[in-house]
């Protein structure tokens, strides 16, 4: 007998969220959209009317659950609570973006281990997640990550503000940090959920040792991972193409949460 379709709902309607709804409005075996969450709601129902197959509901963040059996997150940071909340307490699940701020969201954890409810993070920027996670049910002795942006990737992070960093005058690459990936996401929130990733499934994020560079030379955002434990070295290097709506994120995100979404009912799962 044929599964009833798991009904989707997109908290944010931004480069990630338009490109995560308009995968599943082009049609997903198994998944339906069913309603978006959006700042602005008149520009929101312009976009779909322009651009999808039919328009669908635009509700307040917290309202998405209602009518959802999957909700993704693709808000600011400082949103996570308010989508992330009632669909944990109504025992569903929520698929977060942005990761670092599961850190100073530790609640949401508990609220999913008491109804029920499962917080998926998507491997968004960054390859390798799995191998990190089976290497961590071993011994890992170090983690270590190099991040490289072009300057305007970095633009507005609250740790270029305080050095005081003119980054349309950087020529040459300049450490922007040293330390460890805990530390790192209140400096650059909307560049490092990559590394708050990585330290999740690995040692955690105070053990994992991080730099940031603005860098000139390079034209993706580069990430370079190394990773010592007694059951695998593992090397990994990627280069993101910057998303032409937002250089601070990059194309394969939402193409990322587009894969965890067809897990949900894919009949093969490989790398689970």
């Amino acid at each position: 007998m044929k599964t009833p379709s798991l009904k989707i709902a997109v908290g944010g309607f931004g480069a990630i969220g338009k490109a995560v709804a308009a995968a599943l409005d082009a049609g997903i075996p198994g998944l339906e959209l069913v309603a978006v969450s959006a700042r602005d709601t008149a520009a929101a129902g312009d976009y779909m009317a322009r651009s999808f197959s039919r328009a669908y509901d635009v509700l307040p963040l917290e309202a998405l659950a209602d009518g959802a059996d999957v909700v993704v997150e693709c808000c600011p940071a400082h949103l996570l609570d308010t989508v992330a909340r009632p669909t944990l307490e109504a025992g569903k699940v929520m698929i977060v973006i942005s990761v670092g701020a599961l850190l100073t969201n530790a609640h949401l954890q508990d609220i999913a281990a008491r109804t029920g409810g499962r917080l998926l993070v998507p491997s968004g920027a960054l390859l390798g997640l799995d191998a990190v996670q089976a290497a961590a049910q071993g011994k890992i002795e170090s983690v270590r990550m190099v991040t490289r942006k072009p300057p305007k990737g970095l633009k507005g992070a609250p740790a270029i503000e305080k050095m005081g960093l003119d980054l349309d005058t950087v020529t040459e690459p300049v450490k922007c940090y040293a330390g460890s990936a805990a530390d790192a996401i209140e400096g650059f929130p909307a560049n490092l959920n990559v590394a708050v990733a990585l330290g999740l499934a690995g040692i955690g994020t105070k053990h994992t040792q991080l730099e940031v560079w603005a860098d000139p030379t390079v034209q993706r955002n580069t990430h370079v991972i190394e990773v010592v434990s007694d059951s695998a070295n593992l090397t990994l290097k990627i280069e993101n193409i910057p998303s032409e709506d937002n250089p601070k994120t990059g194309k394969i995100t939402p193409l990322s949460v587009i894969s965890t979404l067809k897990r949900l009912t894919a009949p093969l799962v490989i790398g689970a």
